[in-house]
């Protein structure tokens, strides 16, 4: 299964560890590298990474991530990259058909839940997102996390990051179909600012997006360099 990483965006918080996010180096390897092996342990087959700020560094970086990976890697590049994520999504769709994996640069996770996302796919859901419940989890910064109100089925009711009134949070780890083009391209349409949330936001109101529990699995978003110095501390002890 192909799969879709963002790394595109500027990563202003984190700059102190390095100009590139996708590049910072943890125990001796790009952040980006963790997330294409925590990937292809967990049932991806090839990737396509989407590209923006420090472009060319990135892609140059990408055919040794490839030969260390032992996967295919292709890059896309995202003219808009300093507009929402969704627009990396969009800029990515030639290079993706059929069900793809979507994931973040900067999102570390035990590859546990991407074997178990897959496994655990609905034939009715146009998207399926990765949902953290203990919405206590000590490695969250809730006040930049994306909130999630999942109905007592799992159906996704809202997503944001301003939510009050949730019970997940977004993981930022997807198994996607062609529909998050449309339902994106749609927003962006009727005046959205295409983002990914925007996005997922509209297939929830067609009743087509779905959480899916990852039962206290490790993840963590390496957003600043807090969140950078605990993946170091906890990847070094896993």
């Amino acid at each position: 299964m192909k799969c879709l990483v963002i790394a595109a965006g500027q990563g202003t918080r984190l700059r102190g560890v390095a100009p590139s996010k996708p590049l910072a180096e943890l125990h001796g390897a790009p952040l980006l590298e963790h997330v294409l092996r925590s990937a292809k342990a967990g049932g991806a087959t090839s990737f396509v990474v989407a590209t923006g700020y420090e472009a060319e560094r990135v892609e140059a970086a990408l055919p040794g991530l490839a030969e260390r990976v032992g996967a295919p890697v292709e890059a896309v590049r995202n003219p808009d990259w300093d507009r929402p994520n969704g627009l990396s999504v969009l800029a990515a769709k030639p290079s993706l058909d059929g069900d793809f994996v979507l994931l973040m640069s900067d999102h570390l996770f035990d590859p546990a839940i991407l074997a178990a996302l897959i496994a655990g796919r609905r034939a009715d859901s146009a998207l399926t997102l990765a949902a953290d419940r203990d919405v206590a989890n000590p490695r969250l910064d809730l006040d930049d996390a994306t909130k999630l109100r999942l109905d007592s089925d799992g159906r996704i009711a809202q997503i944001g990051k301003a939510l009050v009134d949730y019970n997940a949070i977004d993981t930022g780890i997807f198994l996607a179909t062609p529909a998050l083009f449309a339902a994106i391209e749609a927003s962006v349409a009727a005046g959205g600012s295409g983002s990914l949330s925007e996005g997922v936001e509209r297939l929830a109101r067609d009743g087509a997006a779905w959480g899916f529990d990852i039962e206290g699995r490790w993840w963590l978003d390496v957003d600043d360099e807090p969140a950078f110095r605990r993946a170091e501390a906890e990847l070094s002890v896993t």
